[in-house]
């Protein structure tokens, strides 16, 4: 693959919140590292890119809204984000891709996340569709059987097999992810209402084992329920499709569905996900600017995103 990642300096865009790019990933030094994927694989074929694709871009230009400096105090973190220790965060672009040609991209993504952990960074990746796991699932194969723990927020299960003859689209990557050896627990939040999931499906979930929690039950019961039923000391890895949230603070997505996860809910899962055992990574996918109503989603995007970074640090997970 091509190690060339970001964009080139004609097309330039802001990193996340001001972090140092890494332009080479045969060089990158860090302990966490951004990643965008923006390109899934359409339904409908003959390529092009969804809204959705934009959203890695959109985010990062909305991180000084976040953020006016890394010496600031967050009290969503309790402490300012990297908190006075020698942690490395580095921003590392996009995937090189084509809209034309999403399959190549994912070839890509796979290798360009198998990069960032053979360097002993943790991958943090904004999409692009819900697909953009997939590739994304397949690089973390070097842990054992059932290792990971996987968090999935959603509205939708994602468990189709294929639509359209397409397998790796946006409503199969959970559906990819039960077949992966690595894969162990699957715990599935916020789900409501109704998607492209149909009786079969479900069953498929349910004989899996996947624990499906919805949207009403946390709700109910809230996050530390949630928490205290995923098991201690493990290895999770977090997929965040933004639809998962309430539209009322996510407007930017194509599958609205009303009565979503809120910001604190999935602000706390984070934090506790952290504290209990190692989050080996997230992404956040599903990011439409074009639906979006004063930055408020991108916003919302990054600030779970900065969770992730402040929990980790602050945890002492890079001591």
């Amino acid at each position: 693959m091509s190690d060339r990642l970001i964009e080139t300096p004609s097309r330039a865009y802001q990193s996340f919140l001001n972090f140092p790019v890494c332009e080479h990933l045969d060089d990158l030094r860090a302990d966490i590292a951004i990643l965008g994927i923006p390109y899934g694989l359409p339904y409908k074929m003959g390529g092009g890119a969804n809204p959705q694709s934009g959203g890695p871009s959109a985010i990062r230009a909305a991180s000084d809204r976040i953020s006016m400096g890394h010496d600031r105090w967050d009290f969503d973190i309790g402490g300012t984000l990297l908190g006075g220790k020698d942690v490395k965060v580095v921003d590392c672009g996009n995937v090189v891709g084509d809209a034309y040609d999403p399959a190549r991209h994912y070839r890509l993504a796979e290798a360009a996340v198998r990069k960032i952990l053979s360097a002993g960074a943790l991958p943090l990746v904004m999409g692009g569709d819900h697909g953009i796991p997939i590739p994304v699932f397949r690089a973390f194969d070097s842990y054992g059987k059932d290792q990971i723990t996987l968090i999935h927020i959603d509205a939708h299960i994602d468990w189709r097999d294929e639509i359209n003859g397409v397998s790796e689209g946006y409503s199969s990557p959970i559906r990819r992810a039960s077949e992966m050896e690595h894969i162990g627990d699957i715990f599935q939040l916020g789900i409501r209402g109704t998607g492209s999931a149909r009786e079969e499906e479900f069953r498929c979930a349910e004989a899996y084992g996947a624990n499906i929690i919805t949207a009403y039950e946390i709700h109910d019961n809230g996050m530390t329920d949630v928490l205290n039923r995923i098991p201690d000391n493990g290895t999770y890895y977090i997929t965040l499709d933004v639809d998962g949230l309430d539209p009322a603070l996510m407007p930017g997505v194509l599958a609205p569905v009303a009565g979503g996860v809120t910001f604190h809910q999935v602000r706390k899962l984070i934090h506790g996900l952290v504290g209990k055992g190692r989050v080996i990574g997230m992404d956040i996918n599903e990011f439409a600017p074009s639906h979006d109503t004063g930055n408020v989603g991108a916003v919302t995007c990054g600030q779970i995103m900065t969770n992730l970074i402040g929990a980790c640090v602050h945890a002492g997970y890079f001591d």
